[in-house]
């Protein structure tokens, strides 16, 4: 059985488990159904009302996304740690790559790094996703991005703001390498990455 760690500076187990749940914007009821467990144990773990046993506490962590030490060490509730970039889900693209910067079950924001070789394009088509605030932003090199009717060409450093919902694609016409990240809020989730285990990343 694993206890409820009173002495911790971090909370018990219980607080340590709504934590991460907060963290991830899952409600109670979401998070049970995702573990396998129900809401009125997991109601009554969060509020220190009972313990779990090994095979529950795996169970949350896992639908949590966490390891169990990670539960039963208050050190880490404030962060999902640390993706390195090896790990990284990913969405092919024409020439070009996605990576899924933001984990899902995602909260309020959605961000991808994206890597161009000349030539390469988010598609041969313009596409919309949601209605939500998109930042592009070029961390290397040199992209167009096609907005509607419109064509911009940003280089490093430069930025653009647009609305998710109005057709774009991003293709380098230049000589040389480009990256890029994406930012949406809120996100619009509709495809899966590869390496992901959640339906919550798409190509935007």
């Amino acid at each position: 059985m694993a206890s409820q760690d009173d002495g911790a500076p971090g909370g018990t187990l219980g607080q340590r488990v709504a934590g991460f749940r907060e963290l991830r914007g899952m409600s109670l009821r979401a998070l049970a159904a995702a573990a396998g467990v129900s809401s009125s144990f997991l109601s009554q773990l969060e509020n220190g009302h009972t313990n779990a046993s090994v095979a529950s506490l795996r169970k949350v962590a896992a639908a949590l996304g966490v390891s169990p030490a990670q539960l039963l060490d208050d050190s880490a509730v404030h962060t999902r740690g640390v993706l390195r970039a090896a790990d990284r889900p990913s969405l092919p693209l024409e020439g070009a790559e996605k990576y899924v910067i933001a984990l899902p079950p995602l909260r309020n924001l959605e961000v991808y790094a994206g890597r161009f070789a000349p030539g390469g394009s988010t598609g041969p088509d313009a596409y919309a996703h949601g209605h939500s605030q998109e930042i592009l932003l070029v961390t290397a090199g040199e992209i167009t991005l096609e907005l509607d009717r419109d064509r911009y060409v940003l280089r490093t450093d430069d930025s653009i703001e647009f609305l998710s919902s109005v057709p774009h694609r991003v293709v380098n016409e230049s000589d040389s390498p480009a990256a890029i990240l994406w930012i949406n809020s809120p996100p619009t989730p509709e495809e899966t990455p590869h390496g992901a285990a959640d339906p919550a990343a798409s190509a935007r």
